[in-house]
């Protein structure tokens, strides 16, 4: 009996011993507890800021390729917003769907019927990435429909995913409105609406949010219901992200179904600053839409940094979703996240901490996990 108390006391130490050093070889947990004060700001509260993480360590051998995931408080059940970061599905699917027609491209140009503004597909994603224009997302959403840009998700594994709204206007309509196509520089043709399923509610944790909100300048005393926006949870972006960054790593109906060629425009758009689509610089900076690493700066990002992303904020909220590529010293690696910052809890109030608290939390994080991937330690 001794000898069998003996054994299983070494084997509650050696099972000690190995769940302590996986715990301090986790780079993520080493970068979170950091005694940076942008990061302690957040970690000291961390439940409040509702943070979730995701960060993949990219190793090559030859032509195999290895992701190692580390992730902190994710969790599907658990309710953002996502703001913007939707853009990028809209971007992958229509790209999906213009591949599928044979009469269209992405550099067709087209408008929505009643509207002025005529852009071509390809000008449309380049203003997702760069600047996170609305309206840019709201025409392909009318180009697609709510039903079939979720299905494209769904049938590639990417799930669970809702999209179920436009941006900025925030129109609840189902129904998609016709767009005017050029098929060449005198012929178009126009659209059917699409009609689309009404949103169902979310039964999520958090899907209600805060002490209050504001509608029409006045305040209503009770928590912020998200349960009909759109639902685009940590997991399936990182997800999204992976497919299109390594689509090899998974298997053929795993994969969207684009070009090599479009997926090099998409790569490209990813990764492109405001003042290289010809925005203006002190307005639109290189970080305008770059959370990690650089978003609390307004300097220029070095040259060999690249960084192919999604950012999306809104109702105090900051997710990124990114893979950053150093072309000089060869780091790699991919990381999303997203934080609430929302002290007074109170919602539409447009008093969110974004420059004092959630900005240099993720810049400081990505830096963090530079220099990991850069050095080792």
């Amino acid at each position: 009996m001794k000898v069998f108390w003996f054994f299983a006391a070494l084997s509650l130490l050696f099972f000690k011993t190995c769940s302590e050093d996986q715990e301090v070889q986790d780079p993520l947990r080493q970068a979170l507890q950091l005694e940076d004060p942008y990061i302690r700001q957040v970690m000291d509260k961390v439940e409040e800021h509702e943070l979730q993480i995701i960060y993949t360590r990219i190793e090559r051998h030859g032509d195999s390729l290895v992701l190692q995931d580390y992730k902190f408080q994710v969790d599907v059940d658990n309710y953002f917003y996502p703001a913007s970061t939707v853009k990028f599905p809209m971007a992958v699917a229509a790209l999906e769907k213009l591949n599928e027609l044979d009469s269209l491209n992405r550099n067709v140009r087209y408008y929505v019927e009643g509207d002025t503004v005529e852009n071509s597909f390809a000008e449309d994603i380049i203003k997702i990435f760069t600047v996170s224009d609305n309206h840019a997302n709201n025409r392909l959403l009318e180009f697609l429909g709510q039903d079939d840009l979720n299905y494209r998700l769904r049938r590639r594994g990417v799930e669970p995913v809702r999209i179920s709204h436009r941006l900025g206007v925030h129109s609840d309509e189902v129904t998609t409105r016709p767009l005017v196509i050029y098929l060449n520089d005198s012929t178009t043709a126009v659209s059917r609406p699409i009609e689309n399923t009404p949103p169902e509610p979310l039964l999520l944790k958090g899907i209600k949010k805060g002490r209050g909100f504001y509608k029409a300048d006045s305040l209503y005393a009770e928590p912020f219901d998200f349960k009909l926006k759109n639902y685009y949870p940590l997991e399936a972006q990182h997800s999204v992200l992976k497919r299109i960054i390594f689509p090899t790593y998974f298997p053929e109906h795993k994969r969207f179904g684009i070009s090599e060629e479009q997926r090099k425009f998409l790569l490209n758009a990813m990764q492109m600053l405001p003042r290289e689509a010809g925005y203006d610089e002190e307005e639109y900076y290189d970080s305008y839409c770059k959370f990690f690493m650089y978003g609390d700066s307004q300097e220029q990002i070095p040259e060999h940094i690249q960084i192919f992303n999604k950012v999306g904020f809104a109702y105090g909220t900051l997710t990124d979703c990114a893979y950053i590529r150093d072309n000089l010293n060869g780091a790699e690696f991919m990381v999303s996240a997203t934080i609430l910052v929302n002290q007074d809890r109170l919602f539409n109030d447009d008093a969110y901490e974004y420059d004092e608290v959630g900005i240099p939390f993720l810049a400081t994080i990505g830096r963090a996990l530079y220099d990991y991937e850069s050095t080792g330690k």
